[in-house]
């Protein structure tokens, strides 16, 4: 995105535009932007266009807030600097073991997506996953693990149903290799679902509710 609008997002934000509208007039966006107001102007039209923020004509000033796609936009500038100021190859939440939907089971044990962990990955799953809900306080490390490449598992047809693409990233589990997987247009959850060779719940005697720690590779 451009850096002028980038920035232009930040100010807006620091002057609590992310959960509310805030009144602001063009100059006084133009000082906080360090421009004229000819210029701030055209920028909120600009914003607007590009549908990152959203107005609202009052009797005396307009109004002015983010979208959720501005707020996006945001998120993902401050998962680079995190990426910047706390460089490392990988990243490492914890959250509690936690029941499934079952469905784990069906989807790893289609040959179409085995066959490719095999290749990609480095083992062939057990046929089901474990499923961790990330502590509070590490959710928002999820989105800097979304934002990079991770490794494309194809989607394929099987007897008339389509799978979809799945985005897997390799992890560890005390030293054990597994990888956390997720489906490529996954709604944003605080639970991931992990593979492994292994049956990690029998392997590591785990519970619901036990604590554990998952270290992601970048």
């Amino acid at each position: 995105m451009d850096v002028k609008y980038t920035f232009a997002l930040r100010k807006i934000a620091l002057l609590g535009g992310i959960d509310d509208y805030i009144a602001i007039s063009s100059r006084e966006l133009g000082d906080a932007l360090g421009i004229s107001q000819q210029s701030a102007s055209k920028r909120i039209l600009e914003l607007l266009d590009e549908k990152l923020i959203v107005r609202d004509l009052g009797a005396r000033r307009q109004r002015i807030k983010l979208t959720s796609r501005g707020v996006d936009e945001m998120r993902k500038e401050y998962n680079e600097y995190r990426r910047v100021f706390e460089l490392t190859d990988h990243i490492t939440v914890r959250g509690k073991v936690t029941d499934g939907m079952g469905e784990g089971k069906y989807y790893i044990g289609q040959p179409g997506y085995t066959e490719q962990f095999e290749k990609k990955l480095g083992f062939t799953p057990f046929e089901g996953t474990l499923n961790i809900t990330v502590d509070k306080e590490d959710v928002s490390k999820l989105d800097m693990i979304k934002s990079t490449a991770g490794i494309v598992i194809d989607g394929f047809e099987n007897e008339g149903r389509t799978f979809g693409n799945v985005i897997a990233y390799k992890a560890r589990i005390k030293n054990i290799d597994c990888a956390i997987v997720a489906p490529e247009r996954s709604h944003y959850s605080d639970v991931i679902e992990i593979v492994c060779h292994y049956h990690l719940r029998r392997t590591l005697s785990l519970d619901n509710g036990d604590q554990i720690d998952v270290k992601i590779s970048l």
